[in-house]
């Protein structure tokens, strides 16, 4: 297997632990109304997943009006419920998952909550089964999907795709929204291989990874679900960013050429660390900006050889 280039990068998240004490009328006042603002303001841009947006805010109203006040809240429904590439992702998610009576049983592997919910929500014949390592991010997804009335059509499996007991060709759609890429090792390869089994013949794969021109990998100090085991350093692997050559290897070798592929990149290198770093150090950074960030900062891109930093790649295949 190919030796990729390392880093390692030191994530400052001190003041994520500090608490506000701004009274909670004035937190939802301000979600309510600086969003619309920067919402309209991102249209200059051509912003993909402003739509979603619109939604996801529409759905928070309709949670504040049932009282459930802090899950809209936490979720940030009203404010920014998707941040950076995100509102690329679910953009390309939304508009090429299949509108078909006959697909019935769709999986979700560990992509954000949000999206799964809104598609579970659209297709009222969906069946859906939502994985995720994280027992206690499951649970606050378990407590959304309560809220919308779908836990009904969903059942939640808290494990990881390598141990993941599900008969072979039972489901029509699969989502994984950057997830594959913070496997370590060669366990990226294998998660493919499970879910391209997974999923039945004629059946939709809907993913997405980080890429760059080069391929790198990189290691935080952060261990946030404590699956990894940490080097010397207390470094852990984070996440891989995938080049055109891994891509082929990893990705085309076992499913073939993808149908649709569209990459989304930042327009000046550096930008999304920078702007990573910034989201965990502050209690106030400004979600509810993000989709005029993201349209001031990333654009779609030809190919990943174009790229001027990173980017994201969002692809889709039929078996």
């Amino acid at each position: 297997m190919t030796e990729l280039e390392k880093i390692k990068t030191h994530l400052c998240r001190s003041e994520i632990s500090k608490t506000t004490h701004q009274p909670f009328y004035k937190v939802m006042a301000r979600e309510l109304l600086y969003p619309p603002v920067y919402w309209f303001l991102a249209h200059r841009y051509h912003v993909p997943g402003l739509h979603i947006q619109a939604l996801f805010y529409l759905l928070g109203l309709r949670l504040l009006a049932r009282r459930k006040f802090r899950l809209a809240a936490s979720q940030r429904l009203l404010s920014s419920p998707m941040d950076s590439v995100r509102y690329f992702e679910f953009d390309f998610f939304y508009k090429r998952f299949p509108d078909h009576p006959d697909i019935i049983n769709y999986l979700d592997i560990s992509s954000p909550r949000l999206f799964p919910a809104l598609i579970i929500k659209k297709f009222p014949h969906i069946n859906g089964t939502i994985i995720n390592p994280d027992i206690k991010d499951l649970n606050v997804s378990e407590k959304l999907f309560s809220a919308c009335g779908l836990t009904n059509r969903c059942r939640f499996v808290n494990e990881t795709i390598a141990n993941l007991k599900l008969p072979d060709k039972s489901f029509d759609v699969v989502t994984s929204i950057s997830v594959i890429e913070h496997i370590p090792g060669g366990g990226d390869i294998e998660a493919v291989k499970k879910i391209w089994e997974l999923l039945r013949p004629s059946g939709s794969l809907l993913i997405s990874v980080p890429c760059a021109r080069n391929a790198f990998e990189e290691y935080i100090d952060f261990n946030e679900y404590g699956l990894l085991t940490p080097d010397d350093d207390s470094y852990v692997f984070g996440q891989r960013f995938y080049d055109k050559t891994l891509l082929e290897d990893r990705f085309w070798h076992i499913l073939g050429p993808p149908k649709k592929m569209v990459i989304y990149g930042e327009k000046q290198k550096g930008f999304f660390f920078k702007n990573r770093q910034k989201r965990l150090e502050s209690t106030h950074y400004p979600f509810w900006r993000e989709p005029y960030v993201v349209g001031q900062n990333y654009c779609i891109f030809d190919s990943i050889e174009n790229l001027p930093g990173i980017g994201v790649i969002a692809l889709e295949f039929i078996k």
